[in-house]
């Protein structure tokens, strides 16, 4: 069964020329929020499908489901921060 979750995001655009997306995330069991650098503009629907590959990415690092074939820890994206709410 698949988990649903809404993402809801705002974006800025910085004086530096990227563009920060705060998002929140609501799903069944919690509520989280975070933050996204991008360096260049890209459609809503992009930036949806970027949190939710990161997300999924972090959640699959967390899990390490088999333990004689472990999962190389996986690099802290410096653009990608994420928080309970």
């Amino acid at each position: 069964m698949e988990k649903l979750e809404k993402i809801n995001i705002t974006t800025k655009n910085l004086a530096s020329g990227n563009c920060q997306v705060k998002f929140v995330v609501e799903d069944d069991q919690d509520s989280r929020y975070g933050y996204l650098l991008m360096t260049e503009p890209k459609p809503v629907g992009e930036i949806i499908l970027e949190i939710q590959r990161k997300l999924e990415n972090r959640r699959m690092a967390e899990r390490n489901i088999n333990p004689l074939f472990p999962v190389a820890p996986a690099q802290e994206d410096p653009n990608f921060y994420l928080f309970s709410a």
